[in-house]
């Protein structure tokens, strides 16, 4: 409806975006209308990003969300997807789909994908983890191979060491693949590797996906992860309910290799900014400063994030239980500034970063939270 047919009282709308190219909003049943096109409106575009979270509890009649995906030409085009899986109504594909690892992300992933009606058959190298998921209506799998050969789509989540083993490997992944059959790496790995597993699984007739995931255990636990996916477009379509059972938004990137560069810029940034995080709750305590009234503060201003809070309120508490291993992170900024050095890029706050992690490493906190860098400035 055309709102200039009538006269909304100021506190029930919100106006987005400006001048002719408008959108307004009612805060009661959150209705968007586009007077005009608002395509070039930067205004209007943060909106849409904005509205691709899964909705907050005071929005949740809405069964609709936004779904954001990179066009093979570099623009960005909106759709709406099905409801997300925080309401319990994602529509599941009638293909069979495999899934290889049950560690910190795996497992919450694989829940999800169940919970949402997928038909999911499960191998991990500890069998005793697939147990659980059986119990739950999962089926298993003796063998990668197998588990591709019994599958139209299996995805892989594993140790970044393990992904290039688990499809070479005796009994591995391209043993059991055939012309049609799908196969997603969700590992974060070299962009090197993602090209490599790209051709052998092409080679023999399949088709090849990579979507490494932005998140952590919890918010894999949750279905709020944010997938990258690149590689066959056609894979990502097929992917669809399984990418809404397990997160709150995907993005497709293109050739086979983006997702992966992406994955590292943005594990770089992380690892960089949880390492500065680190550094100022030392330097609080070390200036005879409150640690807690630091963190305080920190979240009280621009800074404010779940993440920040969550992360330092462990550190003060002692709790470096693992949601994203400290060795993966520090990998991935190892990555990180071997991609800028082949770029002709500069990376000096990873590498300072780098530095740091690798001291906490040396302290014998590969396998504890990343927040755990911490412990490398009290030593």
């Amino acid at each position: 409806k055309d709102l200039t047919d009538s006269d909304p009282e100021p506190s029930t709308v919100e106006r987005l975006g400006s001048g002719s190219d408008s959108a307004f909003k009612w805060e009661s049943s959150v209705v968007v209308v586009f007077l005009q096109p608002v395509k070039d409106d930067p205004h209007f575009h943060h909106f849409l990003l904005s509205q691709s979270e899964k909705p907050a509890s005071s929005l949740e009649p809405i069964s609709k969300r936004l779904k954001i995906i990179e066009e093979d030409s570099g623009s960005t085009s909106i759709q709406a997807a099905d409801s997300t899986a925080i309401n319990g109504s994602v529509t599941p594909t009638d293909k069979r789909i495999g899934f290889l690892g049950l560690g910190l992300m795996g497992s919450g992933i694989v829940s999800n994908l169940l919970k949402m009606g997928h038909v999911v058959t499960v191998w991990n190298r500890t069998a005793e983890k697939c147990d659980l998921f059986i119990q739950e209506g999962a089926r298993l799998g003796r063998t990668p191979a197998e588990v591709v050969s019994m599958c139209d789509i299996t995805f892989s989540c594993v140790d970044p060491k393990a992904a290039r083993d688990l499809v070479l490997g005796p009994s591995g992944v391209l043993q059991g693949i055939r012309p049609g059959k799908c196969y997603v790496e969700m590992s974060t790995v070299d962009p090197e590797t993602i090209t490599e597993l790209s051709q052998l699984v092409t080679s023999r007739g399949g088709r090849f996906l990579e979507a490494p995931v932005a998140g952590s255990q919890q918010l894999s636990n949750d279905g709020m992860l944010v997938i990258l996916a690149a590689g066959d477009r056609t894979v990502y379509e097929d992917c669809s309910s399984c990418f809404q059972a397990m997160g709150k938004t995907s993005f497709f990137l293109g050739e086979a290799g983006n997702a992966a560069r992406m994955m590292l810029i943005l594990n770089m940034v992380q690892g960089s900014f949880m390492a500065t995080v680190a550094e100022g709750l030392t330097l609080a305590q070390a200036t005879g400063q409150s640690q807690q009234t630091f963190l305080d503060i920190l979240c009280q201003g621009q800074m404010a994030s779940t993440f920040v809070d969550q992360k330092c309120q462990n550190i003060l508490q002692g709790n470096f239980k693992p949601d994203y291993y400290l060795k993966h992170i520090q990998k991935d900024l190892r990555l990180a500034i071997s991609m800028g050095d082949m770029a002709n890029h500069p990376t000096p706050m990873a590498a300072a970063a780098n530095e740091v992690y690798k001291r906490a490493k040396a302290l014998d906190q590969s396998d504890n939270d990343i927040s755990a860098v911490y412990r490398a400035y009290i030593h």
